[in-house]
């Protein structure tokens, strides 16, 4: 097994071998939980099912889509019968999303790229939802960066499969997503700045000063927030 560092501290590995890597993984690999998670604890058995949302069917994350985690089936039937639909994403969250903003000038900072998949069918139900009044809302960050780089100028989701690495800041006109349910991110992090593009700055320190007053818990296992902007 050899590696190569990348310039983002990543390390590609190449196992020697006929066995399938993922066969590998799963024989000696841990539960890639949060560093703040991990740095606590070890993984343990419940880490499998807890760690993973009733949505996930493909492989290929590295990370859970944490804000998917608040959503049982009970709670999907109870939107259902409110008359709020729902469609699925493929996402491929990936281990960057865990990285500070370390650079002072955020133009400088390199975005971590993620796949994702948007089909033509679910595309042409998302706009039609919106055409007809209704409201997209995202659910975590990831899904909205992946909505945000298949919409095109005039707001439309477009069929979408490939790498998206979209930085979104205050100051970005956001085109496809009408609001945002996400968890309690970290200061200085990337999710914190596009949370605060959508809602404003000041409103968002005023949102996460009442959270931390209010001992809401944040991060992966924490609590979730409906983001709409005014």
């Amino acid at each position: 097994m050899a590696g190569e560092r990348g310039t983002d501290g990543s390390l590609l590995l190449r196992f020697e071998g006929k066995e399938p890597v993922e066969l590998l993984l799963e024989r000696a690999g841990r539960m890639p939980l949060p560093p703040y998670i991990a740095g606590k604890r070890a993984a343990d058995e419940r880490d499998a099912s807890d760690y993973q949302t009733m949505f996930a069917r493909e492989k290929g994350a590295v990370a859970a889509p944490t804000a998917a985690l608040h959503f049982t089936a009970r709670l999907m039937d109870a939107l259902e019968a409110a008359g709020v639909r729902h469609e699925t994403l493929t996402l491929h969250v990936g281990a960057g999303t865990f990285l500070p903003v370390k650079a002072e000038d955020t133009q400088d900072h390199v975005m971590h790229s993620e796949w994702g998949r948007i089909d033509a069918a679910t595309a042409d139900r998302l706009n039609r939802a919106r055409a007809a009044g209704g409201r997209l809302i995202a659910v975590g960050t990831t899904s909205l960066r992946l909505l945000e780089s298949a919409a095109d100028g005039a707001g439309r989701v477009q069929a979408f499969a490939g790498d998206t690495d979209i930085f979104i800041t205050p100051g970005y006109r956001f085109r496809a997503v009408d609001g945002l349910i996400t968890n309690f991110h970290l200061p200085r992090s990337t999710l914190f700045m596009l949370v605060s593009a959508l809602m404003g700055r000041e409103a968002m320190q005023r949102a996460y000063a009442h959270a931390v007053a209010s001992g809401y818990r944040f991060y992966s296992y924490g609590d979730a927030s409906l983001l709409l902007p005014g």
